[in-house]
């Protein structure tokens, strides 16, 4: 269970990381015990048989203990609220299978859509000889809700659930109601939207589940309700764009997931955006039996920055709600700050300007620029690697955005040669930078599944159309293309469309013309036609051997049970090629093995692994298999020993995005029996205050927002010192932070 007190800080100025064993810090004092009595809510499992008798046990034992939510279809298990010795003591009672805290969520055409092969599909006829629309499947969305007026929605709309209300109204939050949202709306129009737009499965029927609320965010048992009434109203398919950051195998929506699929539900999840590092791939993306989807590139112009006498070109993600960047001649650049009003002068009028994101909106920097006669507008991370932006209102100049590591480089040449050019370059099926990648931690298993376009995804939005970017893009690309499966054989089983679409995705290739890696793309990006195509099945889709741990100098042999499903009406012969010769590795492939139609048969992919012969960590490649004459090539994935990662990594903080707003990010590869963040006196080393702390941390990603009025600190300059201690390690980090508070309130 974790227990976290937040505060607030201002801006990280560097960060170096050490070991433990290199330098002497501040005397770390022990991180705060949790007040017995604060109110705290979590999410338990028990087994089914004690399942009816435990609830009775709660209400006897621990009265003071309320049962939040019952959960019967995807596991059983319940939401409890009680104070923090309550629910301690209740987590010791035998029969529960697991207990973690209620986690947030948020919700991290026209080219796209043919570009997947959906327009191509319209050709082909169902066994009714009814084009493959989507017609007759019911496609579930948990989201946001949905604008069910909306003129391209309102022909699939077939009814849903509101969660956040308890009610069977599952449309959008207005303005009136709090902050409003639009992203169910996008989501369902890529899948389903009929009108002007055509989304990928145009006729199917969308089941809309509101499990998050106003801007976008609920909790693990709000879209675990959702997934279990999307299993009692018999859903084929059911998307989910959202997630948080815990990389875990074992995290109760991601076991919801699972349940879901075991009762016929192929469930379709985005990985989530916080690429391009490894281990980024957060729950419900994690399920194993999902299809996880990363995001991908369709056809685009793409915009690179050169800086005058250097050949460094810089790629720039152009943000919807902006003016399309079309700059060709050199152009003076200019250093504008953050971007707050204040920091833009006359004479940049008719100048390109470069702003670092944080403290205010990416809409005030882009007015704010445009108020002044910018001419456009290149906003750069504030943490580590790129990131995708929307603007809430029109800015007639254009606005993009770049890494922060560009941004720097950037910045540094402005010194000396403030004038930048552009070059442009058709590019498609390149992996976006945002994209989450896995592995999945503890059982090693590939994600993402597949890809799809998740950039500048033009789709619905509640009274119009918006272009929009992200995984959550990604996902009901192929959400659509499942329905469009179904449709064309409703008799299959998830695991079979599964199958289907990862057999036929086609692997994508970096610019060095090398595959990008399994645990960044899965099997490659989807082909819908393709996949329509596929009879001769075979899964799992990708091949997870687990973990290998170095012992003598023998070797350790691994193997993958493999299915070989015939679909098809004509036997057809299966047939396996041996991956390229590797030190280390000796592969043991599968015979020559025909099927009958309609027949079944499995087979085993064996590797002998001299583990002393490799590297720690991870290793991964690619296996050739034909059947009925088409190649595929499955992905695969091993690991030597526990890989070889410090207990606390890529810490960063900065300005959120709106005003008195701050984030924080870290990364725990091995979980933590206590991580913390303690700040200093720089000057007397006095320890001053906890940041942050938690115990029992889940492996994963810990990423924070919180708000100004938090902060119980003096302005001025700490030091920090960000530690994880697991078993008898302990890693740490230590950087500069300097508190401040706002002179001025922008708005939100």
């Amino acid at each position: 269970m974790t227990s976290k007190f937040i505060l607030s800080i201002f801006l990280m100025a560097s960060i170096f990381p050490i070991h433990t064993s290199a330098v002497t810090y501040p005397e770390v004092p022990s991180i705060p015990d949790v007040s017995p009595s604060r109110t705290e809510t979590v999410m338990i499992i028990v087994e089914k048989a004690h399942a009816q008798d435990f609830s009775e046990k709660i209400k006897v034992n621990y009265p003071r203990v309320k049962i939040r939510r019952t959960f019967e279809k995807v596991f059983s298990g319940y939401s409890l609220e009680g104070s923090h010795n309550d629910l301690m003591a209740l987590q010791k009672e035998p029969h529960i299978i697991h207990a973690s805290p209620v986690a947030s969520y948020q919700v991290d055409l026209e080219e796209s859509v043919p570009f997947i092969g959906g327009d191509d599909v319209r050709g082909l006829f169902d066994s009714k000889q009814h084009r493959l629309t989507g017609e007759g499947v019911k496609v579930g969305i948990i989201d946001t809700g949905i604008d069910y007026t909306h003129p391209d929605l309102y022909r699939s709309y077939a009814g849903g659930t509101d969660i956040i209300d308890g009610d069977d109204d599952p449309m959008e939050t207005k303005a009136t109601d709090g902050t409003e949202t639009l992203h169910g709306t996008h989501v369902a129009g890529i899948i389903a939207a009929n009108g002007r737009l055509k989304g990928v499965a145009p006729e199917a029927e969308i089941i809309a589940y509101r499990a998050l609320g106003p801007g976008g965010f609920g909790t693990s048992e709000q879209v675990i309700a959702a997934i279990e009434k999307a299993i009692e109203d018999k859903v084929d398919v059911l998307n989910l764009s959202l997630g948080n950051m815990v990389n875990g195998p074992d995290w109760p929506t991601s076991l919801a997931l699972d349940r879901a699929v075991e009762h016929g539900i192929t469930a379709v999840v985005s990985t989530g955006n916080s690429g391009p590092g490894v281990w980024t791939v957060g729950s419900p993306g994690t399920s194993s039996k999902a299809i996880s989807v990363g995001a991908s590139t369709p056809p685009q112009r793409i915009p690179y920055l050169t800086a005058s006498g250097s050949r460094r070109e810089i790629p720039v993600t152009q943000m919807a709600g902006a003016k399309e960047w079309t700059l060709h001649q050199g152009e003076e650049m200019v250093f504008a700050g953050i971007g707050e009003e204040h920091q833009y002068s006359p004479d940049m009028k008719g100048k390109v300007v470069l702003v670092e994101r944080g403290k205010i909106t990416f809409t005030e920097k882009a007015l704010f620029a445009e108020k002044i006669g910018a001419k456009a507008v290149v906003i750069y991370n504030n943490m580590k690697g790129s990131f995708a932006g929307n603007l809430e209102l029109p800015a007639n100049i254009p606005v993009v955005s770049i890494s922060k590591e560009d941004g720097l480089w950037l910045k540094k040449q402005l010194n000396e040669k403030p004038v930048i050019r552009t070059v442009y370059r058709n590019e498609s099926d390149q992996m976006a930078d945002f994209s989450s990648r896995g592995p999945v931690t503890r059982t090693w298993e590939i994600k993402p599944d597949v890809v799809a376009p998740g950039v500048a995804i033009d789709s619905t939005v509640p009274e119009g159309y918006l272009s929009l970017q992200g995984t959550s893009m990604s996902a009901p690309h192929v959400a659509g293309a499942a329905a469009l499966i179904k449709q064309a054989h409703p008799e299959w089983k998830p695991e079979q469309i599964k199958a289907a679409l990862m057999n036929s995705s086609k692997p994508l290739s970096g610019k060095k013309a090398d595959y990008y890696q399994p645990i960044e793309q899965g099997a490659g990006r989807i082909d819908v036609m393709r996949a329509l195509e596929t009879e001769a099945l075979m899964y799992p889709g990708a091949l997870s051997f687990g973990q290998v741990i170095t012992k003598g100098g023998g070797s350790t042999q691994k193997k993958v049970k493999l299915t070989l499903d015939n679909q098809s009406d004509k036997e057809v012969v299966y047939s396996f090629s041996y991956p390229f010769y590797k030190n280390g590795l000796q592969w043991d492939m599968p015979e020559k093995t025909a099927v009958e139609p309609g027949g079944k048969k499995d087979v085993y992919v064996k590797v002998n692994i001299y583990a002393n012969k490799l590297e720690k960590g991870l290793h991964q490649g690619w296996i050739k298999a034909e059947a009925d004459e088409t190649v595929r090539e499955l992905p695969y994935l091993f690991v030597v020993d526990e890989p070889d990662y410090p207990r606390v990594m890529g810490f960063e903080f900065g300005f959120g995005d709106s005003a008195g707003v701050y984030q924080y990010e870290l990364y725990l590869p091995g979980g933590a029996d206590e991580m913390g963040i303690a700040l200093y006196d720089p000057d007397t080393l006095r320890f001053v205050a906890f940041l942050d702390w938690g115990r029992d941390l889940q492996k994963g990603a810990v990423k924070k927002t919180f708000r100004q009025k938090d902060l119980g600190l003096e302005d001025g300059l700490y030091k920090a010192v960000v530690f994880a201690r697991k078993g008898d390690r302990e890693d740490t980090f230590e950087t500069d932070l300097i508190l401040e508070n706002p002179k001025r309130n922008l708005g939100n």
